[in-house]
């Protein structure tokens, strides 16, 4: 068996997540799989880096799968694109050592949530862009942003209450204004069921002036969901890139 790695690039809007699920074929594993599998001729498993939400989209997420044959690269990812429906596209396959996992391998993720502050919101980026018609105040964002930087428990911070090992490290958080568009930046070991748009609702809620960058510490101390801000809508965010 050879083990391949997929860069894989969707759009998560018509799609009930990455994760196969026992009640819906319309997910992104269960698609590359069937489309993996009806070409080899044998079911296969793909692993993916990690789950993503209902709706969530992604530049640079990872899957690997293995194949019992050596396939040209360049010629199974086009076979691949060829057969995959068009909100979907493997970006790059790689043929890796034999115990390659693309979730167990994995030693961080870059995220990515866009934020649309106009009056009115944008027509050509309204599916990819939380509209939130105010203007944040990008400055306390960012102090906000340095209480969550580092090696801490998140638990306020998932919607997840079966999580038992809640600590991650963040390495860091950029927010960044672009006109009337805000982008925020997280980089960080990994991150829990919601956590990347807790986060996000959370910064927010400060950039709004509904809580102050203050009230972090405390948040986070509590281990209690209810302390944190609002569940960003998913349609924002991005898997930016996964390190290994």
């Amino acid at each position: 068996m050879r083990t391949y790695k997929m860069t894989i690039s969707y759009d998560g809007t018509r799609y009930q997540g990455w994760q196969r699920q026992a009640m819906t074929d319309n997910t992104i594993q269960h698609i590359l799989e069937w489309t993996i599998g009806r070409m080899v001729g044998y079911r296969v498993q793909v692993d993916g880096s990690g789950r993503t939400d209902s709706g969530v989209h992604a530049r640079g997420q990872v899957a690997s799968v293995k194949l019992s044959k050596l396939y040209d690269v360049e010629d199974l990812k086009d076979a691949l694109n060829r057969s995959l429906p068009e909100d979907i596209r493997i970006i790059r396959v790689e043929l890796v050592r034999n115990g390659f996992h693309a979730r167990k391998s994995a030693k961080g993720k870059k995220y990515e949530y866009y934020i649309d502050c106009r009056e009115k919101p944008d027509v050509f980026s309204r599916k990819y862009c939380y509209h939130y018609p105010v203007k944040l105040d990008i400055e306390a964002m960012r102090d906000a942003a340095d209480y969550l930087v580092g090696t801490k428990d998140f638990t306020s911070f998932t919607d997840n209450r079966e999580t038992r090992d809640t600590i991650r490290r963040i390495y860091s958080i950029k927010v960044v204004r672009a006109g009337d568009k805000v982008r925020i930046t997280y980089y960080g070991s990994g991150f829990m069921y919601h956590m990347a748009r807790i986060l996000t609702g959370t910064l927010i809620e400060v950039g709004a002036g509904k809580r102050e960058a203050s009230n972090l510490p405390l948040v986070l101390e509590a281990k209690d969901r209810s302390m944190a801000g609002f569940l960003a809508p998913a349609r924002g965010l991005f898997l930016r890139k996964v390190y290994y």
